[in-house]
Formats: C-alpha cells, sequence, structure tokens
C-alpha cells in the first residue's frame, strides 16, 4: 500500500475514533447533568435546609451513582445493619452462639421494642430472635441489649473499622442516638460509606454463606418503611431487602439491596436530613431515588 495512502486513511480513522471518543464524552456529560438535575428536583420536595445523600453502585459492574455521597448524616436506625452483621462474624469466631439467652428487665422495652415487648414476662431472649428483631421489625431494646452483650458502641465502630470502612461511627445507645444536631459528628456515617459496609456485608465474603443468607432473609423481611427504598423498584422484577432509619430534625434514611433476575444486585443508600417537608414527601423522595437508580442501571 502506497504510504501516504496508509497515512491518509489512519488520520481519517483516528479522526473518525476522536469524534466518537468525544461524541461518547459529551453524552456522558449531558447524562450527568440530567441526573444531577434529576437528584436536585428531589432534593427540592424536602424544602429549605433539606440535605439529601445518595449512594449507589452496580456490583456486578461496579459503576457508582451519588449525590453527596461523601458527607456525614446520622444513621438512626441504618446502624442496626452492620450491628446485626458483627453479631454474625463474632458468632463465626465462637465469641458468640446464637442460641445464647439474653436477658432484660422491666427498664428495657423502649418505644418500638415490639419483640421485646411481646417477650417482657419471660425477660430474656436468644441472640438468634434478638438480632433478626432489629432488622425485621427495627426493635431498639433489642439494639441496646445486643450492644451490651457485645462491648458497646466503640466495640461496634471498632468492628466497622476492620471492615475497611473509615467513616462511620457509633457513640451512643437508642434512643439518644437519634438527636440528629447539628454539625454533630456522633453515631454518623456518609451515603458512600454506608452503601460500601452494606455491600461487603450482604454481598461480599466477610460473613460465611449461611450468615449473609441469614442477613439476606432478615433485611428482605424488614416490616418498617416499605414506601421508601423499596417501593421505587418495581415489583415483581425487583426484590428488596432493606433497614430504614428515622431521627429528630428530618433524618429519614434507607439502606437496600435490590436484585434483579439474572443480573448482580444493587446497593442503594439513602439519608435525609434538615427541611420542612412532611412525612409523605419524604418516603415520596426515597422512592424517587430508587426509581432513578434503577432506571441509571437498567
Amino acid at each position: 500500500m502506497d504510504r501516504r495512502l496508509f497515512l491518509a486513511g489512519a488520520a481519517a480513522l483516528a479522526a473518525g475514533c476522536g469524534r466518537s471518543a468525544e461524541g461518547s464524552r459529551a453524552e456522558s456529560a449531558r447524562a450527568s447533568s440530567r441526573r444531577d438535575a434529576e437528584f436536585g428536583a428531589i432534593r427540592a420536595t424536602l424544602g429549605p435546609g433539606g440535605r439529601l445523600g445518595v449512594a449507589a453502585v452496580d456490583t456486578g459492574s461496579g459503576r457508582e451513582l451519588g449525590l453527596d455521597a461523601d458527607s456525614r448524616y446520622a444513621m438512626a436506625s441504618t446502624f442496626k445493619l452492620p450491628l446485626a452483621g458483627f453479631v454474625l462474624r463474632l458468632v463465626e469466631q465462637d465469641r458468640l452462639s446464637l442460641d445464647e439467652e439474653l436477658p432484660f428487665g422491666p427498664a428495657d422495652p423502649l418505644a418500638n421494642s415490639p419483640t421485646v415487648e411481646a417477650n417482657r414476662a419471660r425477660g430474656r431472649l436468644p441472640i438468634r430472635q434478638l438480632a433478626a428483631a432489629i432488622v425485621e421489625v427495627s426493635d431498639n431494646s433489642a439494639a441496646n441489649i445486643l450492644l451490651r452483650r457485645v462491648g458497646g458502641p466503640e466495640a461496634l465502630t471498632r468492628f466497622i473499622r476492620a471492615c475497611g470502612d473509615p467513616v462511620t461511627r457509633l457513640d451512643r445507645f437508642e434512643m439518644a442516638l437519634n438527636s440528629n444536631l447539628p454539625g454533630d459528628r456522633r453515631d454518623t456515617t456518609s451515603p458512600s460509606a454506608m452503601m460500601g459496609l452494606a455491600r461487603r456485608l450482604v454481598v461480599g465474603d466477610l460473613l460465611a454463606e449461611e450468615n449473609r443468607n441469614r442477613l439476606t432473609l432478615w433485611l428482605e423481611q424488614s416490616v418498617p418503611g416499605p414506601d421508601r427504598l423499596k417501593a421505587g423498584f418495581p415489583a415483581p422484577l425487583w426484590l428488596v431487602g432493606h433497614k430504614t432509619g428515622t431521627g429528630a430534625n428530618g433524618n429519614f434514611n434507607d439502606v437496600a439491596i435490590a436484585w434483579r433476575s439474572g443480573k448482580a444486585p444493587l446497593v442503594v443508600a439513602c439519608y435525609q436530613s434538615g427541611g420542612t417537608a412532611e412525612l409523605p414527601a419524604r418516603t415520596a423522595a426515597h422512592a424517587a431515588v430508587a426509581r432513578l437508580v434503577a432506571e441509571h442501571f437498567s
């Protein structure tokens, strides 16, 4: 082939590839701008001063999506997901037994403690039932009973650090941890950190398969907040397990793992704080986030 023809052809090919790459980058930028606008519209529904943090990942491709994903938000009851994981890890290390019964007294039943309240007369429950209760019905007394047994908030934070999460921290027991005071770093996480922690506990290999399955089942059977993230993933195409959290000053959270037939699961952490919105707008914002995430990773 004539060298001039070869070089001309190569130059044309390179120019075409350059235009293609530029077009791809431009389309990606437009898509990102659209998503930012959609997230912004959802955040606006929370009212003046409302904050919305989202982190989502497709565990198959590793692709991520987020908004204010590295800022701190109060965990509220979403801390119970890593607490359940910690309990299961201690069981694997033979430091706890699921059959061990933990006692509680008349002062233990806090607000929203249906499992402990129902067993007040018995005065004790096995760790297996307490751990299921903190995820499935967000039982506050069960969480405190388990926290005392595993070494308190400091021990849970050490476990979280060992899981590779340098951000999430638990400092207090229920119900004090729900205060969500401005600028208070206690009992906080970031959407990105909690997404990664949930991913490692439920989808990764930090826990043995038996305990991953056990934690997954508890999340799938979780009763609170069916109108939050879970509502945005269209059934029956999606199977969703999740853990909600609700605190003071507009703290309204959900962490979900969503499975699709034949595809790797998505993990989503969505946190709200501040704003003037009432409950219906806050639940609708979670559902809207889930729809946006599902569409992005479809």
